[in-house]
């Protein structure tokens, strides 16, 4: 099996890998085992300074990394370099504060003396999306690694030279070599990883069906998981909202990464009075994004990451329109088999339509009427999605009010939906199952911000 770098702006395979052999990746899964006995005595001091200088070559590395995620996966280089400083930013808070989300608690028994202590595990395995080929990896990284364990990355096949890379980068930064591997291997071999009685945990981001294949594995080993797979966050505009700031903070929303973000809001649910009129407005916002070379710092969006991906979202639009939906804006696909996809929105959505139901993974905005606040409230809450929202009010006492009524692990009121390593993240329905943490816990966790 081959695995390549293919550039979907010019249609061209850049580099070519021959994918590990079990017998390979077998040998450093054995590596990372006897470096996960070592790695977990070190200490929090000496894994810091590790930490901080891979934070600083991510830094002194920006314009490579990002002109790197531009070739592989189409992203703006303008977008890749703030990928990159939002990494160099989570490594230098883990390696400040991972001590302290650590440090043994004292707790008050009938004995002398009592402590919670949090351990190490060992091999944790990480299963990780192209869309953001540096950010997801190191949400992951940063705290595994100075909680004391070891990583392995088994990163999308179409993003080869970026997973190399952060290997590089942690090696540079005199990380142990075993401590951090990058896996070149296809998904037949992350099962009987999984299986591998040396392999602790596993996490992973991406569609549906492969997360429920590797939970159905990790469950039936007995092995700690965390799966994030994806999501269609609801972006709520009452009637009383700044219908300008609020309409341009959609459209920026809905084109984080061409589209491809599952924190990027894909419902809009708006109150009747104000629909046409939010439409309007969005829709100029949107219309006025340019397109072009992912490597022209001009660029604000470039194609999606691969041609089958627009075909798939063309398709899901398709149908969507046959089903009832209305197109108020279309861009779309130029012809079918390319890559690029304009930002389109559709109306007069209903439930049983595919823009209802299913996650849009591009740059299709899906707009629902609202009665009023609750009926806005219950349109977000009418999904298997959980993952974050959005509310904008010009009252922020009634936004947190109804944001707590949200079902969704984020909620943000009068601000687009983030992701940053001070809060947790984690949803509250069947789309995630864990949640990425401070202290690399796995469960749920539940965040309600309020920002302007």
């Amino acid at each position: 099996m081959a695995i390549e770098s293919f550039n979907p702006y010019t249609g061209r395979i850049e580099r070519r890998f021959r994918a590990f052999s079990w017998a390979q990746t077998e040998r450093i899964v054995s590596q990372a085992h006897r470096a996960a006995a070592e790695w977990r005595t070190t200490s929090f001091a000496h894994r810091s300074q590790l930490m901080h200088r891979a934070a600083t070559l991510l830094r002194e590395r920006q314009d490579e990394l990002a002109r790197m995620m531009a070739i592989e996966m189409g992203k703006p280089i303008v977008d890749g370099r703030a990928e990159v400083l939002k990494c160099a930013l989570t490594c230098d808070y883990y390696a400040d504060h991972a001590e302290g989300f650590l440090a043994d608690e004292e707790i008050k028994t009938e004995a002398q003396h009592s402590f919670i202590s949090h351990e190490p595990i060992g091999i944790v395995l990480a299963v990780m999306p192209w869309n953001f080929p540096f950010w997801q990896v190191v949400r992951f990284a940063a705290p595994a690694l100075m909680a004391g364990n070891v990583g392995l990355l088994k990163h999308a096949s179409n993003v080869p030279q970026c997973a190399l890379a952060l290997e590089k980068i942690f090696h540079d930064a005199g990380f142990p070599p075993a401590t951090f591997r990058t896996l070149l291997i296809g998904s037949e071999l992350v099962t009987k990883l999984i299986e591998d009685d040396r392999v602790k945990a596993v996490t992973l981001t991406g569609s549906e069906p492969a997360g429920a294949q590797v939970a159905a594995t990790a469950g039936r080993e007995i092995k700690k998981t965390v799966l994030e797979l994806g999501g269609s966050d609801a972006f709520i505009v009452l009637a009383d909202a700044d219908l300008e700031q609020a309409a341009k903070t959609a459209a920026q929303a809905r084109m984080i990464n061409s589209g491809q973000s599952c924190i990027a809001a894909k419902r809009f649910i708006v109150e009747k009075p104000i629909l046409k009129e939010f439409i309007s407005k969005m829709k100029t916002h949107l219309l006025a994004f340019r397109t072009g070379d992912p490597l022209d710092e001009a660029t604000q969006y470039g194609p999606l990451a691969r041609p089958d991906l627009a075909d798939e979202l063309t398709q899901q639009v398709e149908d969507s329109v046959k089903q009832g939906a209305k197109v108020e804006l279309f861009g779309g696909q130029s012809k079918p088999g390319t890559a690029l996809f304009r930002p389109t929105m559709l109306s007069n959505v209903k439930p049983g339509q595919r823009a209802y139901e299913e996650e849009f993974f591009g740059p299709v905005a899906i707009i629902l009427e609202a009665k009023n606040a609750n009926d806005a409230i219950r349109l977000a809450n009418d999904s298997r999605f959980g993952l974050g929202a959005s509310i904008w009010t010009e009252n922020p006492k009634r936004g947190e009010e109804l944001a707590r009524r949200v079902e969704a692990g984020a909620v943000f009121v009068n601000s687009l939906v983030k992701s940053s390593p001070e809060m947790p993240f984690g949803a509250l329905k069947s789309r995630v199952t864990g949640a990425s943490c401070p202290t690399w816990a796995f469960g749920n966790s539940l965040t309600k911000s309020q920002f302007g």
